[in-house]
């Protein structure tokens, strides 16, 4: 479990540039309430910036970024969801084949983390049993304003054996360990065998057949040129 602080552990991870030959795409969805960050850590991850004025996502966004795991590069593909209630038949579809799930409250908003509930059940729902889901509370630089403590929310996680991270998307403060270690456990099921690349539901594409070429993972939409919205 990471808190809202700088770990000096060392990770197996590289920003990877240059032409995209990569090994395996990942599927992510960054789900949870309105206005809590989702975006903002999208953003923060992708292009290492903090979108000081950042609109409410309608219907869903898209990002993506090469990394490097055990040697392997991985591209991220990383969908943003819509927070509102209105959006939700919608961004529902977007669900299916994720490898990774980040559910996201804000510290200083308890509403957005009573709901998590409600979010998990949705996800656990439409996703396959393998999928990773990762907690996280974001806005841990307003501790001031803290409305969740870390206790009760990292009790949450155990609970419901998630993992889980306290960071800002403002700040950079442990982002690139939430996106990471998601990949890493993906990462590690495939190595054990307790993911099938096989399975459509997976969330994972093994060897893309043109590097550098447009693929996308089984769900029902074509992934949008990087970096645009919906």
């Amino acid at each position: 479990m990471f808190c809202c602080r700088k770990t000096s552990e060392k990770y197996n991870f590289k920003m990877s540039s240059g032409p995209y030959n990569y090994s395996y795409i990942f599927k992510y969805i960054i789900i949870g309430d309105m206005g809590v960050g989702k975006s903002c850590l999208l953003h923060q991850f992708t292009e290492k910036k903090f979108m000081a004025d950042c609109p409410h996502t309608i219907g869903v966004e898209f990002g993506t970024r090469i990394i490097e795991v055990s040697g392997q590069k991985i591209k991220l593909q990383i969908w943003d969801t819509a927070g509102q209630e209105r959006f939700r038949a919608v961004t529902r579809s977007y669900y299916r084949g994720a490898a990774g799930a980040l559910m996201v409250y804000d510290i200083t908003r308890r509403s957005t983390y009573n709901h998590l509930s409600s979010w998990l059940t949705d996800t656990r729902n439409l996703t396959n049993p393998s999928t990773v889901i990762f907690l996280i509370g974001n806005k841990c630089d307003l501790d001031a304003q803290r409305d969740v403590t870390y206790d009760e929310a990292k009790q949450f996680a155990d609970e419901n054996g998630l993992m889980f991270v306290e960071a800002s998307a403002k700040t950079g403060e442990n982002v690139e360990e939430a996106f990471l270690e998601t990949a890493k456990k993906i990462f590690q099921s495939i190595q054990d065998g307790r993911l099938d690349l096989n399975a459509a539901e997976s969330g994972v594409q093994h060897k893309p057949s043109q590097p550098g070429g447009r693929n996308t993972l089984v769900n029902d939409q074509q992934a949008p040129k990087e970096n645009c919205s919906c």
